[in-house]
């Protein structure tokens, strides 16, 4: 398993950007399932994008698409969060997570699924009104 760490969090105000990165310890690139995942108080875990393999497939969860985007960098193991045009509901401890996966579609599950081997401590974001 690798050790996965994010950082880039912070307090921005609705319409503001930020960009996550979450730093893998090991190689993260072919038959890699890389996600992005967050949780509000009260709320569950839930997805926000996924990568498939150094970006041979993505998704999205409906309510960030058009503003987040999901990218890696193979050569530094390290995963981003691309998100612009936030809002309050966008508040949330961030999470990366990483598995093998022999498909872009089984990394889809796994994400749909939340279940990975791998996860870094979170990042929070604040965005506010």
């Amino acid at each position: 398993q690798v050790q996965l760490v994010e950082s880039g969090g912070g307090s921005v105000q609705a319409g503001g950007s930020l960009r996550l990165s979450c730093a893998s310890s090991g190689y993260i690139y072919s038959n890699y399932c890389m996600a992005w995942f967050r949780q509000a108080p009260g709320k569950e875990r839930e997805g926000v994008a996924t990568l498939y393999s150094g970006g041979e497939d993505t998704y999205y969860a409906e309510d960030v698409k058009g503003r987040f985007t999901v990218s890696q960098d193979n050569a530094k193991n390290t995963l981003y969060l691309q998100m612009n045009s936030l809002k309050p509901e966008d508040t949330a401890m961030y999470y990366c997570a990483a598995g093998r996966s022999s498909s872009g579609g089984a990394c889809y599950r796994r994400w749909v699924g939340v279940y990975f081997e791998s996860w870094g401590q979170g990042t929070q974001v604040t965005v506010s009104s």
